[in-house]
Formats: C-alpha cells, sequence, structure tokens
C-alpha cells in the first residue's frame, strides 16, 4: 500500500513539473514575441518620420520653384541677352574686318611716315612678315611665326614683334586701333599631342595663335585696350588650299590697324604699358600629320 502510494505522488509531481515547464516556454515566447512588435512598431514610427520629413523637403521645394518662378524667367532672359550680345559683337567683328579688307586699290589713311616704316619693317623681316599698304595689314606667316602645330611664338617672331611693338607705339601710330586676327588652311587638327595642348581643331589654333601675338605685343608696350583678337580658322581664305602653296598662305596672323576706329581711351598714354610676364610653359611642338618619332625638320604645316 506505501509503494503503491509512493506511486502516485511520484507520478502527481511528474506531471506538475512538466505542465510548469510548458508554462514558462509560452511565458519566454510571448515575451519575445513582445519584444519584436515592440522593435518592428519603433521601426515603422522611424520610417513614418523619414517619409513626413521628406514629404514636407519636397513640398518646400517645390513651394520654392513655383514662389521663384519670376526669377526663373529672368535668368532665361539675362542669359539670351547676353546671347544677343554676343552674337552683336561677332556681327560687328565680322563686319569691321570685311571692311577693313574690302579696301582693294585704296590707300589707307595712314601717315606717310607710319606706312613707310612698316613697310620698312616687312622688308628687313620678309621671310616672316608681309605688309600690305594698300589694306594697312601686316601679315605674319604662320610656318615661320610658330613651331609646328603650335601657338608657341618662335625666338624670330619675338624678335620681329618687338620691333613691331616700337612701331605701333610711336606718335605716329598711338591713335590707331588694331585688330588681331589667326587664320589656318583648311586641313584638320588631327595629331593628338595637338589637341592636348589645347588646339582641339582650327577655331582653337588660330585663336591661340592670335592670342600668343596679342599677347606678345602688350608684353612689348602696346596698350591692351587698343586690339580686339580674333580666330577665323579655315574661313577667310587669300589663296586655294588645293595647293601646298596656296595652304601656306592661308596660314597667317594679321595684324589690321584701323584709323577710322580711334576711340579716347585706346590712346596710350607718354609713358609705355607695363610690360606682362611671359609665359613659359612649354608646349607640344609638333605638326598635325607628325609623331613623336618624326624627325625635327622644316615642314611647313600646322
Amino acid at each position: 500500500m506505501a509503494a503503491r502510494m509512493h506511486h502516485w505522488i511520484g507520478l502527481a509531481l511528474l506531471s506538475i513539473s512538466t505542465f510548469g515547464c510548458v508554462s514558462m516556454e509560452q511565458y519566454k515566447a510571448a515575451t519575445m514575441d513582445r519584444d519584436q512588435y515592440a522593435a518592428r512598431l519603433a521601426e515603422s514610427e522611424r520610417a513614418k518620420g523619414e517619409a513626413v520629413s521628406a514629404r514636407d523637403a519636397y513640398k518646400s521645394q517645390l513651394d520654392a520653384l513655383l514662389n521663384n518662378g519670376n526669377s526663373k524667367d529672368a535668368l532665361v532672359t539675362n542669359q539670351s541677352n547676353q546671347i544677343s550680345e554676343l552674337q552683336r559683337q561677332l556681327d560687328e567683328l565680322n563686319r569691321r574686318y570685311e571692311e577693313a579688307m574690302s579696301r582693294v586699290g585704296k590707300e589707307v589713311a595712314l601717315p606717310p611716315e607710319l606706312s613707310n616704316a612698316l613697310a620698312d619693317f616687312a622688308r628687313q623681316n620678309s621671310d616672316l612678315v608681309d605688309f600690305d599698304a594698300t589694306r594697312g595689314v601686316v601679315k605674319f606667316k604662320s610656318d615661320l611665326t610658330f613651331a609646328t602645330g603650335s601657338a608657341q611664338l618662335t625666338p624670330a617672331a619675338k624678335s620681329a614683334i618687338e620691333r613691331f611693338a616700337t612701331i605701333l607705339n610711336s606718335p605716329a601710330a598711338t591713335a590707331y586701333e588694331l585688330m588681331v586676327v589667326g587664320h589656318t588652311d583648311n586641313t584638320p587638327v588631327q595629331h593628338e599631342a595637338t589637341k592636348a595642348a589645347g588646339h582641339k581643331d582650327n577655331w582653337y589654333l588660330s585663336a591661340h595663335r592670335a592670342i600668343s601675338v596679342g599677347e606678345e605685343l602688350m608684353h612689348t608696350g602696346v596698350t591692351g585696350s587698343r586690339m580686339e583678337v580674333a580666330g577665323f580658322a579655315d574661313q577667310r581664305p587669300i589663296a586655294s588650299n588645293a595647293t601646298s602653296a596656296g595652304k601656306a598662305q592661308n596660314r597667317r596672323v594679321e595684324v589690321l590697324i584701323l584709323p577710322t576706329t580711334v576711340r579716347p581711351s585706346s590712346v596710350a598714354s607718354d609713358s609705355p604699358s607695363p610690360r606682362r610676364s611671359r609665359r613659359t610653359a612649354p608646349k607640344p611642338e609638333f605638326n598635325k600629320d607628325a609623331t613623336a618619332d618624326t624627325p625635327q625638320k622644316p615642314v611647313f604645316n600646322k
């Protein structure tokens, strides 16, 4: 009897122990679910806050765009006005150039002492310079003025430009404005070293060469306010591009003396202009169609 009693007591204790373990596991599971739901709720609240912030930011941007409509219109109008002004300046430049170059058979009203000085200058530098007295144009031949495929002036060209500047700064010439214009032949720029130096095409090359001449003139004392600089690429040929001789003539930088466009602010003062520092950065001196391995020899090309 006693043994049977002990058996039932053991079963009862085992049942109590078993039921107690199941309840603890359920409690722990419920606690984990609660924590997960709380974390999810916090994440949802965070996402909601970000969405509200983004909505408010977009609304502010939209309001700003709507409120600044007039400013945008004013900006577009201002840009259009700038484009129109640039076009007007380009048209005026073309008109003045065409007017200067159309004086065929008409003697430009340069003082005899100035015309004679320019003629002597051209004779003394005949391999480098031509002087057209009927138009008042000094032409620098690009094949001897620049290194091949470059806008860097040769030493001979710098020396000639220094002498030229002396003439331009003489009392007979200081009242005249100058137009420095670069030209090329119609052969496209092809060599990668030429492009890498910044001369991406004939427009760039012609403009850069004109700038080099203009800067050298200023370095040697010519007042910058007297000059305007332009590049016409191959658009103003003076000879046929069908021959190498014609191409060589088309490669040039012209300095037009404009006696009809004098402005008081352009007249040089008695003291010379301060000399500007020369650009010393080296530039690749490649012919358009040459390679780095090509022997350096006289190749009269761009």
